[in-house]
């Protein structure tokens, strides 16, 4: 195995997770998760920081109630509730003036 070093200086997991109908709520169906996703992704692009902060889907981070949630890396940075209207402080967490 080798090491090698990240290509981006941060790395945004986005939960985009479904789940059917009756079951546990998931950010990606109940709280808009992918919404937010591709929002962020094209925010973090129109900042021109698209080559430094890669804006990635996610699968379930197991906090599901207390979605939409976001995981910002390397900072280990957990966002809960996060809505559309968060977008500006998200930026902000990410160093990007919104």
């Amino acid at each position: 195995m080798e090491a090698s070093k990240p290509q981006f200086e941060k790395y945004v997991f986005v939960c985009t997770n479904e789940r059917s109908e009756g079951e546990r709520v998931s950010c990606g169906k109940t709280f808009c998760g992918k919404e937010l996703h591709a929002k962020l992704k094209e925010a973090v692009k129109q900042a021109g920081m698209a080559d430094k902060v890669r804006v990635s889907k996610s699968g379930c981070l197991d906090v599901c109630e207390e979605g939409a949630n976001i995981l910002i890396s390397p900072e280990n940075i957990w966002l809960n509730h996060v809505e559309a209207s968060d977008l500006s402080a998200v930026l902000e967490k990410l160093g990007i003036k919104a």
